[in-house]
């Protein structure tokens, strides 16, 4: 039986980046994917917002993560000229009672290590963006917008230049934890069954499932996974803003957001749809919830603008009941299996937040 060092389910954005750290890093790494190329489900399926890390809970792995990833990511990119924006985001107050919310939110950010958010009247706002209707608004210059499959691809020609090895089409059957050492079972049209010193599991939205087909990990330790479906609408109206625009939260989300792709075409979204099954269709209905929320900060909208584009689902470990969660990466202290790491709910902010998520990876695998 082939025995390698390191073995990396999953290569989405966290994956990739993963298995470049690892194999920088001098570990011989193989990484098995099922689909049949790199990033094409949450990695591709997102708003590919550069996030400054202003909401997540203070101490909060996401928290954590996002405002170091978001600094690493910016370097990575500037240093290889991977397409990005800097554009920065203003959180917008649209009644007295939003814009008493304005000051927290500022405060909940710096407790987060963001410290270069601005409150701005209405005035001030509109000077930046003179189509947009608010009596006040945060200024986040630190977010950004990111090409991110030209992120994944510079990480995965970095990774395979380092000598990593790539094999789609190649979902795992099965892997068996005894004795320090990990065996598994991988499918697809050539099956393999190789031996490795370190197993990651970053399979995004499978991950839990992955989890379940390692024998000697504990169930106990497996979180349950739940579907979190995002619906993004484009826009066939020309949007007047050069920043993305964010509502003050709601209870429950973070409400309708207008962010832009590298073209500075205008998308909106996402919205919060649990499902039970994988479904990525786009309910054309769903704008009617978009255009009341739009039109409170861009009043203009015109009617019928508003059309289905993509969807995207949050890997959720919680319930709709619980608002918010955390990343949660499990190294051996944590299940008991040696030379495992589970990567389990890492959905927004997973794209910022990835080189960072490499690092603490590196850490539990003691490199």
């Amino acid at each position: 039986m082939d025995r390698v060092d390191c073995v990396v389910v999953g290569a989405g954005v966290v994956g990739l980046a993963v298995a470049r750290k690892l194999a920088q890093a001098g570990r011989e790494v193989i990484v098995l994917e099922e689909a049949e190329a790199i990033g094409t489900i949450t990695s591709s399926r997102n708003s590919e917002v550069i996030h400054a890390g202003i909401y997540y809970r203070a101490g909060s792995w996401m928290a954590r993560m996002c405002v170091s990833g978001k600094h690493a990511l910016y370097r990575y990119c500037g240093e290889r000229g991977i397409p990005h924006k800097n554009c920065g985001k203003l959180i917008v107050a649209t009644n007295a009672k939003e814009t008493e919310k304005l000051q927290s939110i500022k405060a909940h950010a710096e407790a987060n290590g963001v410290l270069d958010m601005q409150l701005l009247s209405g005035e001030a706002a509109r000077a930046l963006e003179p189509a947009l209707a608010c009596d006040a608004a945060l200024l986040s210059p630190s977010t950004g917008i990111i090409d991110s499959h030209a992120y994944m691809l510079s990480l995965r020609g970095e990774a395979e230049a380092a000598g990593a090895a790539f094999a789609f089409h190649t979902p795992l059957i099965r892997a068996k934890a005894e004795a320090g050492v990990i065996e598994i079972e991988a499918g697809g049209e050539a099956p393999m069954t190789l031996q490795c010193d370190l197993l990651v599991n970053a399979a995004g939205l499978s991950a839990t499932t992955v989890a379940r087909h390692i024998d000697g990990m504990p169930i106990d330790r497996i979180p349950p996974a739940y579907l979190a479906k995002g619906n993004y609408f484009s826009c066939n109206a020309r949007a007047p803003f050069s920043r993305l625009i964010y509502p003050v939260p709601e209870p429950g989300g973070l409400g309708v957001h207008l962010t832009l792709d590298m073209a500075g075409q205008a998308r909106f979204g996402p919205d919060v749809e649990w499902i039970e099954t994988i479904d990525y269709e786009v309910d054309p209905s769903r704008a009617e919830r978009f255009y009341p929320a739009i039109r409170k900060y861009w009043p203009t909208l015109p009617d019928g603008a508003l059309m289905p584009s993509y969807s995207g689902i949050r890997p959720k470990i919680v319930p709709p009941a619980v608002a918010t969660q955390d990343f949660l990466m499990q190294g051996p202290r944590d299940h008991g299996v040696a030379g495992l790491i589970n990567l389990f709910g890492i959905e927004s902010p997973g794209l910022t937040s990835s080189l960072a998520i490499a690092d603490h990876v590196a850490e539990l695998a003691e490199i």
